[in-house]
């Protein structure tokens, strides 16, 4: 599959399970942020990508769970440079230009856009 045809089916994906008008899914949009999603919508999300593209995501692997709880990783709200290490090497898919300027815990989110996700299912097919 090419990126744009990935493209189209994860933002079909993200229209069905997160009810938002498909104009509001750009490669920069924010999942949280933009588009509104909860904890919840994160396992719909995941779910709906492995049946439309038929492939698995082992848990943890698109977005690493528990980081905030690390005292090696997180220290005082703030993501070390050995949480950013952990990151990078755990979401390739995930751009970290501006997350890397700013690294607290609750911009971690804005690491997870649509082209992140786009960017893992092509890693995910190959």
């Amino acid at each position: 599959m090419t990126h744009e045809e990935i493209y189209a089916k994860v933002k079909d994906v993200l229209v069905d399970a997160l009810g938002v008008d498909d104009d509001e899914i750009t490669p920069t949009a924010v999942i949280r942020d933009d588009l509104g999603a909860e904890s919840i919508d994160f396992l719909d999300i995941m779910f709906r990508l492995e049946k439309a593209f038929n492939i698995k995501i082992p848990k943890g692997e698109l977005m690493p769970e528990n980081v905030a709880n690390d005292p090696n990783f997180v220290n005082n709200g703030v993501v070390t440079p050995a949480g950013i290490t952990m990151l990078r090497e755990k979401m390739p898919h995930s751009n970290f230009t501006e997350f890397e300027k700013d690294p607290k815990v609750e911009a971690m989110s804005k690491l997870f856009t649509v082209e992140a996700i786009v960017k893992y299912v092509e890693g995910k097919l190959k």
